[in-house]
């Protein structure tokens, strides 16, 4: 592997011409330039990467953290990164941590030993320290779909609460009168929110028990357990609220087994907005949040903290949309009705 010594040799000049000819410092003249860079072509020499960043300059990398690639909803998030850090010549590692702490940090350390430029970390369990001594290291920190106690970092997430809330008034404005919620881990911030968001809508009808409440670990597994245990808890539920598109699934997968009727014996509508739930039989109601944009908005917002375009931490917010499938097509839709409010 050709040195910057054997390029300053076939140059016939001194290592620190070539040097400033790297990193652009200080005068050289544009002849002696020319020679420099033809002899590295001719010894397809490549500066390193590490000493590029002790000049000062991007090594045109970040990194993106994840927490479940098996879930559809990542791959399309990881998408939105790599599009808009390709459109700006960076290459993006991608890390699965597994919603594993020990294996985020040693994702974080690997990425940092490699000098990338920056960092999109989607966890539940990343620290202030863990953020502070990335920023004390000069590595811009992006939070995507969670939130930070800290304000060290910007974050990009959707409006989780605003978006359960159409969920539920949703299912009581196609005629539900019973309406359950399987929740996300509580561990998992857009989890809670939503599980708070639905209690907040329906806790005000005489109804309305903590049973009607169970936990489906957000995939479809848990989903199709926490459908059978609501069933036999609640045998006369009518509507129900998934907390993400894959314990939806799981939901419909286990009514449908047991021979109940979707919509016409209950209802359901899902939260994430994945292609999956399109092609499902009945196909699925969902919350959608804007996945791909959630992604390339924030690696703008990195690319410019990484280029010194942006210096400011903010919150972005993106809204979502409600998307009616067959799932909620119930035949008595209550036009305008007002049965969501509280009694």
């Amino acid at each position: 592997m050709a040195t910057i010594r054997d390029v300053a040799k076939l140059a016939g000049v001194s290592v620190a011409t070539v040097s400033r000819v790297l990193n652009q410092n200080g005068y050289v003249n544009k002849e002696t330039e020319k020679t420099v860079l033809q002899s590295m072509k001719e010894l397809s020499f490549e500066p390193s990467q590490i000493a590029r960043r002790l000049a000062g300059k991007t090594m045109k990398t970040l990194s993106l953290i994840l927490p479940d690639i098996s879930n559809p909803f990542f791959p399309e998030l990881a998408r939105g990164v790599e599009d808009i850090a390709q459109q700006h010549q960076f290459n993006v590692f991608l890390g699965n941590s597994d919603n594993l702490e020990k294996k985020e940090k040693s994702y974080i350390e690997v990425m940092q030993k490699k000098s990338i430029d920056g960092l999109i970390i989607v966890s539940n369990t990343v620290e202030e320290e863990t953020i502070r001594k990335l920023q004390n290291a000069k590595i811009p920190v992006v939070l995507l779909d969670r939130p930070f106690t800290g304000n060290n970092c910007s974050i990009v997430r959707a409006r989780n609460s605003e978006g359960a809330q159409l969920a539920v008034k949703h299912l009581f404005e196609v005629g539900c009168r019973k309406i359950a919620h399987i929740s996300g881990p509580d561990n998992i911030n857009p989890a809670y929110e939503r599980l708070i968001a639905y209690t907040d809508m329906v806790s005000g009808h005489d109804w309305f028990s903590e049973s009607l409440i169970e936990d489906g670990g957000f995939d479809i597994k848990g989903g199709r357990e926490a459908m059978k245990r609501l069933l036999q808890s609640n045998a006369d539920i009518d509507g129900v609220f998934a907390g993400n598109d894959l314990m939806a699934l799981g939901a419909l997968k286990e009514l449908l087994q047991m021979g109940i009727k979707v919509p016409e014996q209950i209802a359901i509508c899902g939260f994430d907005g994945i292609q999956l739930t399109e092609y499902t039989e009945p196909g699925i109601t969902t919350i959608a949040q804007p996945i791909y944009e959630m992604g390339a908005l924030a690696t703008e917002v990195l690319i410019k903290k990484i280029q010194g375009e942006e210096h400011e931490n903010k919150i972005f917010e993106l809204p979502v949309k409600l998307i009616q499938r067959n799932s909620t097509n119930k035949n008595h839709v209550q036009m305008g009705g007002l049965a969501w409010r509280k009694k």
